[in-house]
């Protein structure tokens, strides 16, 4: 398996993650028959570790259709590990500013990430 597929499965498990520290935050206000309402009003440290588990899945797709691409088309297989491990360091920063309230710092993590799932689709073209 190559780095850029192990690249995927962090990616995958990333969302849960950011979804630990809110879990354990909500703690008995959490019910398991209906888990969502415990969601509705977070607000300060809650909310951006949700935004944080949201964003990491939402983002996880296009990473993983641009790896599989990458390898099919036989892409230089140093690039393609090189921009997976950029992608993943992107999104354990992204995750942390995000949990930290850093907005400015957190889109140009998030922005780091996506111009390296871009440069997947490019190194396949």
């Amino acid at each position: 398996m190559t780095i850029a597929y192990w690249c995927v499965l962090v990616a995958i498990l990333l969302p849960y993650v950011w979804f630990t520290p809110l879990n354990v935050k909500l703690g008995a206000r959490r019910n398991n028959n209906e888990p969502r309402p415990a969601l509705v009003g977070l607000t300060g440290f809650e909310s951006r570790a949700l935004g944080a588990h949201q964003n990491a899945f939402e983002v996880t797709t296009g990473f993983v259709a641009a790896v599989i691409i990458a390898h099919n088309v036989h892409a230089t297989q140093s690039w393609i590990d090189t921009l997976a491990v950029v992608f993943i360091l992107a999104r354990i920063a992204h995750g942390a500013l995000y949990l930290a309230g850093l907005g400015a710092l957190r889109s140009a993590a998030f922005l780091v990430g996506l111009l390296c799932t871009i440069g997947l689709f490019v190194i396949s073209a």
